[in-house]
């Protein structure tokens, strides 16, 4: 899809919908997600070589922080994520042609899906903009070895999820951090599945670092005050709750 194109249906879609999220899109940090639903065998080494090759060709064309992940509990296993950060729909869109004109890169994907067997059995992608609340990827904050969990909070509909937007930069995010969960990506997402949805990234230390911080946020009384508040004020306004949790590769910028 040309940007143009992109730009059109971001247009129509503010006309039904929720214009605050195309106003994000247009004027804010894009992130685009890919997910590889891959079977044993061959296909994750593979996709771990070709992502490895694709590096050196991003970094020289200044693409922003990136982060590469290895599914440890999803829905479909094994499975892989890749979420890029672009500082606009232009710059996004600026990088596909240098980089699908680069030998090295082309040469990459070629290996990636040379033989008999398909690189992967699917993929889908999804188009993420970022909250005000949003503090971005950083190659600064990496830590030692970490978990991240990865949710996405559908709600029944854009009302309701501009509620949850204002309940996250209000007070929540204060709670969060108070207890030890610490996003380091707030989205929302322009297109993909469970629309509308809140998507966030967090790290964890570890799966017990991880146990310890819900337990402390779920059952904080400030935390437990606010919820009530918000469900007497919008009624339920994060109806289903999708959460995977994912290791980062070695060689992922962001870890």
């Amino acid at each position: 899809m040309t940007r143009r194109r992109f730009a059109q249906a971001i247009g129509g879609f503010s006309l039904l919908t929720a214009p605050y999220l195309a106003v994000s899109a247009a004027k804010g940090k894009i992130y685009v997600v890919r997910n590889y639903l891959l079977k044993n065998g061959t296909q994750l080494a593979r996709w771990h070589k070709f992502m490895e090759a694709a590096l050196p060709e991003l970094r020289k064309l200044q693409a922003p922080p990136s982060i590469y992940l290895e599914a440890m509990i999803a829905p479909h296993m094994p499975q892989t994520m890749t979420i890029m950060e672009f500082e606009s729909l232009d710059q996004w869109q600026s990088i596909q042609s240098p980089l699908a004109s680069s030998a090295a890169y082309r040469q990459g994907f070629a290996q990636w899906e040379a033989g008999d067997e398909p690189p992967y059995e699917s993929y889908s992608e999804r188009l993420l903009a970022a909250t005000t609340f949003n503090p971005g990827l950083s190659l600064e904050a990496n830590g030692p070895a970490r978990i991240f969990e990865y949710r996405i909070y559908h709600s029944p509909a854009y009302r309701q999820l501009q509620a949850l937007n204002e309940r996250f930069a209000g007070p929540e995010i204060a709670i969060f951090h108070r207890t030890g969960v610490k996003p380091i990506l707030y989205t929302n997402a322009l297109s993909g599945d469970a629309l509308p949805n809140l998507t966030y990234l967090t790290p964890f230390e570890n799966l017990g670092a991880r146990e310890k911080a819900w337990a402390s946020f779920t059952t904080d009384p400030e935390w437990l005050k606010l919820r009530a508040e918000s469900v007497e004020k919008y009624g339920q306004i994060s109806s289903v709750m999708h959460i995977s949790l994912w290791r980062p590769a070695i060689y992922s910028p962001v870890k």
